[in-house]
């Protein structure tokens, strides 16, 4: 496991690097999940997760929980509007521990944050939050001109400085000759398995929605489970209170009893206030 000095001035352990990511393109794959609470990071380095997505100003609490684990930090659409803040926000999150910084913003913020020095992703194929442009959530790439049009985004993307990008709803087969033709690592969500990194929520991996999207798979129900202990919540709260509401809480031995002797004295000593 290679040893780094992190931007933030620290000595740390990690399991991958920018470099190992672009050494293995097209010779090994990569997984990536999001992180949104601590456990997330906890469980998601136990499982081997080779990169972790917390937001911004998750950052410190997720590289406590995963110290080892390659951070790639989300600078939220809509949480930053001018350059200077968004370059403040990627800066923040560096020096906080994370490895490099994802953004679905233009190609000018790319430049800015790459000029830094900051490893920085970007999002190609279908960006959600800017489907309007498309018409909708649809897959990008699905014929011979837009797929040349998103070649075109990636070198754009490459000449911005970028080291990776997002690629969400491209098909395979577009993906696949794409990315032989290009330097940047692919984190590809999907794209019927094809990319450099895979990549998937965390929600959708472990079955915790009611309508995934279709590129989704899960590996485990808990959404069943979260309905089953909320469902043994209610009913142990139920039953608190209708022991309350009966007098029968708590019960015989559930509190400290003060002996006899001593119980009389209290009584004696305020009878004579």
């Amino acid at each position: 496991m290679p040893t780094i000095f992190t931007f933030g001035g620290k000595m740390a352990k990690r399991n991958v690097t920018v470099a190992d990511l672009q050494a293995g393109k097209g010779k090994r794959q990569f997984t990536e999940t999001t992180v949104f609470k601590v456990e997330d990071a906890i469980t998601g380095a136990a499982a081997g997760i080779d990169v972790l997505r917390p937001e911004d100003t998750f950052v410190a609490e997720t590289v406590a929980a995963a110290p080892e684990t390659f951070i790639s930090a989300l600078i939220p659409f809509d949480a930053y509007e001018t350059p200077d803040q968004i370059l403040g926000a990627a800066i923040r999150a560096v020096s906080a521990g994370a490895d490099a910084v994802y953004t679905p913003r233009g190609l000018k913020v790319v430049e800015m944050l790459a000029r830094e020095g900051i490893p920085v992703q970007g999002h190609l194929g279908l960006v959600p939050r800017k489907s309007t442009w498309v018409g909708g959530l649809r897959a990008i790439g699905k014929t011979c001109d837009e797929a040349l049009q998103l070649y075109q985004t990636f070198k754009d993307l490459e000449n911005a400085g970028a080291y990776a990008a997002e690629v969400e709803l491209v098909p395979p087969e577009t993906l696949a000759l794409i990315n032989e033709r290009t330097s940047l690592v692919t984190y590809s969500i999907g794209c019927g398995g094809v990319g450099d990194v895979i990549f998937l929520f965390m929600d959708d991996i472990c079955g915790e929605l009611e309508s995934p999207p279709r590129h989704a798979k899960a590996y485990a129900d808990l959404r069943s489970l979260r309905a089953q202990l909320r469902a043994e919540q209610i009913k142990a709260l139920t039953a608190f209170k209708e022991d309350v509401d009966a007098g029968t809480f708590p019960g015989p031995g559930k509190a400290a009893r003060m002996a006899n002797e001593e119980l009389d004295a209290f009584r004696e000593a305020l009878d004579r206030m």
